[in-house]
């Protein structure tokens, strides 16, 4: 076949697909030429720029953006919300994204690890709709979520609420997140309940985390559930940014590692790493320094943020005026 009429056929089959809607069945049969060929002229089509697609993105969605981090970190997924320069409201818009990509991804008997005293998560739960069917899922607490009688059912609602929004088993660890010593931890591990619910950690398929920075959350501090200021500023001098369920790491993603580890009940950053998807939702410029190193430690492997914090994440470091 001359180029020309290569070309030709190209073309024509190209404005069909494209512009009459037709499959390529009905190309082929039309054109008298077999469905391999159509397939093969379309994909040539391509090569020759004759089909040139160009996706524009409305307004508000990053898909590109969302490609650099993913790219960049190394994780599944970024998703980048737009909002205002307001923590609530980041919250709020964060917690919107999350409760829809948790309804859209869910799968056929998950296990779900949710973190405790997150007011992100506790959003993302309330944005949620129920589904209609069960299926067989399982929703584990993997901090400790006992403390502070004010604000302890904060906790429970958390696990209670997502396993009943999916039609889910609940499953708590009433334990402290924090406690003062390290055979006070001893003593809570030989309790058998205790250990079968943290047996379950390493079943996790998909976890559900906030990322804090060094100073906790008013919801954190309620709870009681916090290091004194001394002890922050030591994991500070020591270079820790931020925490995934009060397990700390520089911006590099190092853990810090200091025997303020061994009085947290929860679960552990590798097992975190280990897990099929594991979420963090967070944003706003105070945590910035704690994502980035939530993303080098491989702590997560999707990301759910504001769209400030997003651009922020593949500036180069040395061009950050937040660190």
């Amino acid at each position: 076949m001359a180029r020309i009429d290569e070309l030709h056929l190209m073309t024509k089959i190209a404005h069909m697909y494209y512009m009459g809607h037709l499959k390529q069945t009905e190309i082929a049969e039309q054109l008298d030429i077999s469905q391999a060929t159509t397939s093969r002229l379309l994909k040539r089509a391509q090569e020759e720029q004759i089909i040139r697609i160009n996706i524009t993105s409305p307004v508000g969605i990053y898909a590109d953006l969302e490609s650099m981090i993913e790219s960049k970190y190394g994780i599944k997924e970024a998703i980048v919300v737009e909002s205002l320069p307001d923590e609530k409201q980041i919250m709020r818009d964060l917690a919107s994204a999350a409760a829809y990509y948790l309804i859209t991804t869910l799968k056929p008997n998950e296990v779900i690890g949710i973190s405790s005293w997150s007011a992100t998560l506790l959003a993302t739960v309330d944005a949620m709709m129920p589904i209609t069917m069960s299926n067989g899922a399982q929703v584990i607490q993997i901090l400790g979520g006992v403390g502070n009688s004010t604000v302890e059912s904060r906790a429970v609602y958390l696990v209670n609420q997502l396993a009943m929004l999916i039609q889910g088993q609940a499953i708590l660890l009433p334990v402290p997140a924090v406690v003062g010593a390290w055979d006070t931890r001893q003593l809570y591990l030989q309790d058998p309940f205790v250990c079968k619910t943290m047996d379950r950690f390493d079943s996790i398929t998909l976890a559900l985390v906030g990322i804090g920075s060094l100073e906790p959350s008013d919801l954190l501090a309620s709870s009681g559930n916090v290091f004194t200021s001394q002890e922050l500023e030591t994991l500070r001098s020591l270079g820790a940014v931020g925490d995934v369920c009060l397990r700390y790491f520089d911006v590099d993603g190092v853990p810090v590692i200091t025997p303020l580890n061994d009085r947290v009940i929860g679960i552990e950053l590798e097992q975190l790493r280990k897990v099929k998807r594991s979420v963090g939702i967070a944003g706003g410029k105070q945590k910035i320094s704690a994502i980035r190193g939530t993303l080098r430690g491989g702590f997560i492997n999707v990301l759910i943020t504001d769209l400030f914090t997003a651009e922020m994440l593949v500036a180069p470091d040395d061009c950050l005026a937040v660190r």
